[in-house]
């Protein structure tokens, strides 16, 4: 497929937080796993790059790696993204906060899901501290996208894994739901979890690009064509945008040199999108 199959295209997973902030989470992503950044982290010239790539819209993701943070960092996200034609905001919360009524006063002031990047914030979708947010998210109907996955370096953390995801799964099966990365390095059982659960979604954000094997020790190769097809109402791009070690066109060059059907195409680069968001 040629670039015009891309745009226009919604990124579900991008990064929209205080410069500083982002600087730090770079500073210690380059000392675990040697990458290096170019990208902008100033709004205005996130969107112009986005933009400019053929991204008409983008997920807003925060995330509160301590407790106490959370409430502040939502408000920021929310500010910003009143004043972008682009940004589509979520919120966060840590499981050591006041979680419901965190949680409580993003949603009323507009985010349209919640974000958790589990090993990170230590907490994940099996933890209880998090239930009021899950019961929130079912109440308000609002999607949750979790960094449920063990890559690139979190085999060992209690937090991630197919087996907490399956959980969740059971307790809110009504709340639509995207493992972020392909769930890699256990992707083939969330993508089963994909087959068999109609709320359930996956981005493909840093694991099918012709990088990924380098930076995330993935081939994309181990995820067919047929998969791509069959679930692209369930697979949605995203990029991680601005902290990826590489060129941004990079993350969508794999799957245009797939040559997928031009709907799977639609599907996967802006449709499912949709319907994780909850668009008509």
């Amino acid at each position: 497929m040629s670039d015009d199959a891309f745009a226009p295209a919604t990124d579900a997973h991008v990064h929209l937080m205080p410069e500083g902030l982002i600087e730090a989470i770079r500073s210690v992503l380059s000392s675990e796993t040697g990458w290096s950044f170019d990208h902008p982290v100033a709004q205005p010239r996130i969107e112009r790059l986005l933009r400019a790539a053929g991204v008409e819209r983008y997920v807003a993701l925060p995330y509160a790696h301590e407790p106490g943070i959370a409430a502040d960092l939502n408000e920021w996200v929310l500010d910003r993204a009143a004043d972008s034609d682009m940004a589509v905001p979520f919120a966060t919360v840590h499981g050591d906060d006041d979680v419901r009524a965190v949680v409580r006063d993003a949603f009323e002031a507009g985010a349209r899901g919640l974000k958790f990047q589990c090993p990170v914030q230590e907490c994940g979708p099996a933890d209880p501290r998090l239930d009021p947010a899950f019961e929130l998210a079912a109440e308000h109907d609002r999607p949750i996208l979790f960094h449920a996955g063990t890559a690139p370096m979190f085999e060992d953390s209690p937090h991630v894994g197919a087996e907490a995801f399956e959980s969740f799964l059971a307790s809110y099966p009504n709340v639509r739901t995207c493992a972020a990365h392909m769930g890699t390095y256990e992707h083939e059982r969330f993508i089963d979890l994909a087959r068999d659960h109609e709320t359930v979604f996956l981005d493909t954000t840093m694991t099918m690009s012709p990088r990924s094997p380098a930076v995330v020790d993935f081939d994309p190769a181990e995820i067919a064509d047929e998969t791509l097809v069959e679930l692209s109402e369930s697979i949605m791009y995203g990029s991680d945008f601005p902290n990826i070690p590489y060129p941004y066109e990079a993350e969508r060059r794999g799957l245009l040199a797939r040559d997928l059907p031009r709907a799977a195409a639609r599907d996967i680069f802006t449709r499912t999108a949709d319907r994780f968001l909850g668009v008509a």
